[in-house]
């Protein structure tokens, strides 16, 4: 191996031993939901979060799952009044999924549940640790396609009237 071969495997060790903590860190997260929602059930409500209502194929897609599977999945969801089917506004015939109050609520909590433990691991880091971690995290994030922390935080795709959501023109009696 070259010394590039060399950084890119330690990179990727360290990396992956990070994903191991912050698994477990999403996993705990989940623990309130009683379980009711699934991990994978979970980031199917990030991913209306961050990118607002989506037909079943996109969604299913950035889940990574099947359609079929991705159905049930949605299906749940549904019966958990977490999201709804709606008719999209861009074409009459195509059904998107989209967040309810509750899905918004529930993705809220597991989130501020997920920033208080990663919080108190930040407060274990000695300021030296500390240094460089957020521009390569979200260097990291960036490159690997996830929106911006932001994007959901702020509520793009979850509100009527905000920057996401306005080409899809639902109402709040929408979101029951």
């Amino acid at each position: 191996m070259d010394a590039g071969e060399d950084e890119r495997e330690e990179i990727t060790s360290a990396l992956l031993l990070a994903s191991r903590a912050l698994v477990a860190i999403a996993a705990r997260s989940l623990d309130d939901l009683e379980d009711q929602v699934t991990l994978e059930q979970h980031r199917a409500l990030v991913v209306l979060t961050t990118r607002g209502p989506q037909n079943l194929t996109a969604l299913a897609g950035a889940v990574g799952v099947t359609a079929s599977t991705g159905n049930r999945l949605v299906n749940r969801l549904i019966d958990l009044k977490l999201v709804q089917r709606t008719r999209s506004s861009d074409s009459g015939r195509e059904v998107v999924v989209a967040l309810t109050r509750q899905g918004r609520r529930t993705v809220t909590k597991v989130m501020e549940r997920r920033r208080r433990e990663i919080a108190q691991v930040v407060d274990a880091l000695s300021p030296d640790q500390r240094r460089g971690i957020v521009d390569s995290l979200n260097a990291f994030a960036e490159a690997s396609g996830e929106p911006p922390e932001q994007s959901w935080a702020l509520g793009w795709g979850s509100e009527p009237g905000t920057r996401a959501t306005r080409p899809w023109n639902h109402s709040d009696e929408d979101l029951t």
